[in-house]
């Protein structure tokens, strides 16, 4: 039987540089703990994107991601770039090392590293759907990703551009709280055209909507209590017109699980959305902030492997 090859793709920068510092002892558990594998170490942007390319091109079984959900993003989008089956086959595991990490919430994926690494050895997987987004980047051209967790617009892609150039030395619960209510203070509302499948087609006045595959985003807000990675469906929280005193108090909401609650605050679902809007509305795709609306989001079932308890 041929012996699986696996390769790991790490982002020395993230959790603002505490990877980097850690890596060489996460590197000697993980010899201690695994069989051979190759590594690579990003030097930037859309490098992980690259490296997870070639790693389907040169045929290797495992890609093990040791970042953030934006690297883990950055791989997906390597490995469903490629032509072929590659995404269909490569198992695809996570050592969460970022700043929110919130996609391990929603599939149990263990934090601390030994759970990490024994789970990666196991090489149980399950397949989860991914969302692809057709947007406008930060230029204002036409582009097309794939996400894995929660794409948001509206006070989501605010908040990330303020983690996104600040300091996350406190670490991910901290950074993300901290953009959150600053960016609520200096937020306006937005005029959002939704259109989700067949079933739903109005302008709603939102703080934020967020588009769900898994439960949580923003350094462990729960703002999509029971979606499922593997249902075919997206999960669609829609925060609607509060005032500043209403979202501030209740904020707690989107830590409990029980946001839904609010009468203001409505939860849908659908396979393939749209959204519009007659002003600027930045866009937050797993913690990273690509661009802003229209957008259209189209659901992809079944896309990748992804190695999990």
């Amino acid at each position: 039987m041929t012996e699986q090859r696996t390769v790991f793709i790490v982002n020395p920068n993230s959790s603002n540089g505490s990877t980097g510092r850690e890596w060489p002892g996460i590197l000697k558990r993980a010899k201690e703990l695994l069989k051979a594998f190759e590594i690579n170490l990003t030097t930037g942007p859309e490098h992980a994107t690259a490296l997870a390319r070639e790693a389907a091109r040169s045929g290797f079984d495992v890609v093990v991601c040791v970042g953030g959900d934006g690297t883990l993003n950055e791989i997906i989008n390597g490995l469903m770039s490629f032509e072929g089956s590659a995404a269909k086959k490569v198992r695809l595991g996570y050592i969460p090392r970022g700043t929110g990490c919130d996609f391990a919430k929603s599939l149990a994926i263990p934090y601390e590293l030994d759970r990490a690494l024994l789970t990666i050895k196991e090489n149980k997987t399950r397949r989860i759907d991914l969302g692809r987004l057709t947007y406008k980047d930060q230029e204002g051209k036409p582009a097309c990703r794939y996400f894995h967790n929660v794409l948001s617009f509206g006070l989501g892609g605010e908040v990330d551009h303020r983690v996104n150039n600040t300091t996350k030395v406190f670490g991910g619960f901290v950074s993300f709280i901290w953009a959150t209510l600053i960016s609520i203070i200096c937020y306006s509302k937005k005029r959002i055209r939704l259109r989700i499948d067949e079933s739903f087609d109005e302008e709603v006045i939102t703080w934020n909507i967020a588009v769900a595959n898994g439960q949580y985003h923003g350094g462990g807000m729960w703002v999509a209590p029971g979606a499922s990675m593997d249902d075919g469906l997206f999960q669609v929280t829609v925060v609607g017109d509060l005032n500043k005193a209403a979202v501030f108090w209740n904020l707690p909401l989107l830590y409990n699980g029980r946001i839904y609650e609010h009468k203001k605050i409505i939860r849908l679902t659908g396979t393939r959305i749209l959204a519009d809007a007659s002003e600027k509305v930045l866009l937050d795709m797993d913690g990273e902030q690509p661009g802003q609306l229209p957008v259209l989001i189209e659901m992809v079932p079944s896309a990748i492997n992804i190695i999990c308890s």
